[in-house]
């Protein structure tokens, strides 16, 4: 029987077990980090604030994704299990550090945009991704957030 803190590391790697949805778990991931974001939109903050709000929810997030996708890798017993999408709810964080309170038009083409870049893995994720450990598992996600950033930011500009 796996730990209390096994199974907590578990829980928060499979951001509470979206990661165990049987029809693209990264995909239900990354929708837990949109709707992350939806939420904290809300909030009726300045931009800067609530930019320095998603930071620290990414930073944290990524610390413990770090940790917690580390631990995963040994208990599903293989690298970069798919049931981890910690790393997908950050990436799709980043993705919207640009505009942290985006229309619903933003959030679904940061959310496609992200997908896309989370899939084909542009230079350096896909080196990125060999990093040992949970470094691994997070920091191609963080590249690809940083990619749909820019796309996100793009699009902002052009539907102005």
């Amino acid at each position: 029987m796996i730990e209390r803190r096994g199974r907590v590391a578990i829980w928060i790697a499979t951001c509470a077990g979206a990661g165990y949805c049987p029809i693209a778990p990264g995909t239900a991931g990354s929708a837990v980090g949109v709707a992350l974001v939806a939420g904290l939109g809300r909030i009726p903050w300045p931009a800067p604030w609530s930019v320095v709000t998603l930071l620290l929810v990414a930073g944290c997030l990524f610390g413990l994704g770090v940790r917690t996708a580390g631990e995963a890798e040994k208990f599903f017993g293989r690298v970069d299990p798919g049931q981890v999408v910690i790393d997908e709810v950050v990436g799709q964080i980043i993705a919207f550090l640009g505009n942290p309170h985006p229309s619903w038009k933003l959030l679904i083409a940061g959310f496609v945009l992200f997908r896309i870049f989370d899939i084909i893995k542009p230079f350096p994720a896909r080196r990125a991704e060999h990093a040992r450990g949970g470094w691994g598992i997070m920091l191609d996600d963080v590249i690809a957030g940083v990619y749909a950033l820019a796309g996100v930011m793009l699009l902002g500009y052009v539907l102005k």
